[in-house]
C-alpha cells in the first residue's frame, strides 16, 4: 500500500535499521575539530553509485570516444556482469531481511536480456537494434524501476520509470545527443537515489533478525517518526 502522505524524496534519515546499518559507508571530511560535509551510504545507496558510475561511463564513452562498437560490446557486457555480480553480494542481507530478494533477480534478468540484445545488434549488425539501442536501455530500466516501485509501494521508483519512458520521448528530438542524454537520465536518476531518502513500504518483521535486532528496528522506526 503505498503511503500518499511520505514524501516522495527527503533528506536521509539517520535512525537506520540493522539492515540498512550493516555495511554503511561513511564519508566526511574535516578541518581541525569542524566537518566540512558528511555523507553515508547505505550498501542500497552504494549499489546506486555503482549503477550510476557504469552507465555513465557506458553512455558518454558511446558518445565521446571513438571505439568500435565491437570491443565497447565486449567490455561493457564484461562491467555489466561485474556489477551485476557485485550488486548481488551487496543488496543480499538487505534483500533477505526485507523479502524482496526477486527484485535483485529481475534487475539482474533485465540487464541479461539487455545484454543479449544489444550484443546481437552489433555483432549481427542488425539495424533495428542498433538505431535503439538507448530506447532499449532506457525501456529495460523504465520497467525495471515502475516493477520494482510497485513491489516496494514506492512512488519514487514509479516516478523514476516515468522519468525514463518520458526520456524515450526526448530522444526523438536530440538525435545526435542520444547516448549523451541516455547517460544524463540514468546516471542522474541512480545518482539522485543514491544521495536522498526514497519512500516504500513500512518496516517488516523478518525472522531473519534475532528478537533484540527487531526490537532495535521498532525503536529506530519510532525515532523516524518522531
Amino acid at each position: 500500500m503505498f503511503k500518499i502522505s511520505q514524501p516522495i524524496l527527503r533528506f536521509k534519515q539517520k535512525d537506520l535499521d540493522i539492515q540498512d546499518l550493516c555495511g554503511l559507508l561513511k564519508i566526511y571530511g574535516r578541518i581541525g575539530q569542524k566537518t566540512l560535509f558528511y555523507r553515508f551510504y547505505t550498501r542500497i545507496d552504494q549499489v546506486f553509485l555503482l549503477w550510476g558510475i557504469i552507465t555513465g561511463i557506458i553512455f558518454m564513452t558511446a558518445h565521446f570516444f571513438p571505439i568500435s562498437w565491437h570491443s565497447q560490446a565486449i567490455l561493457w557486457s564484461i562491467l555489466t556482469l561485474v556489477g551485476s555480480i557485485i550488486m548481488a553480494c551487496l543488496t543480499h542481507f538487505w534483500v533477505t531481511v526485507e523479502r524482496l530478494r526477486w527484485i535483485v533477480y529481475f534487475w539482474i534478468g533485465l540487464m541479461i536480456m539487455g545484454l543479449v540484445l544489444t550484443n546481437v545488434g552489433i555483432f549481427g549488425g542488425i539495424g533495428v537494434i542498433l538505431i535503439n539501442l538507448c530506447p532499449l536501455w532506457l525501456g529495460l530500466s523504465a520497467i525495471g524501476y515502475i516493477v520494482m516501485g510497485i513491489g516496494m509501494s514506492s512512488q519514487t521508483f514509479i516516478i523514476s520509470g516515468l522519468i525514463h519512458l518520458l526520456g524515450i520521448q526526448l530522444l526523438t528530438y536530440f538525435v545526435q545527443w542520444q547516448f549523451l542524454l541516455t547517460g544524463l537520465i540514468m546516471a542522474g536518476c541512480l545518482f539522485l537515489l543514491a544521495e536522498l531518502q526514497w519512500d516504500m513500504r513500512p518496516p517488516i518483521e523478518s525472522q531473519v533478525l534475532t528478537l533484540e535486532e527487531r526490537e532495535f528496528n521498532r525503536q529506530q522506526n519510532i525515532l523516524r517518526q518522531s
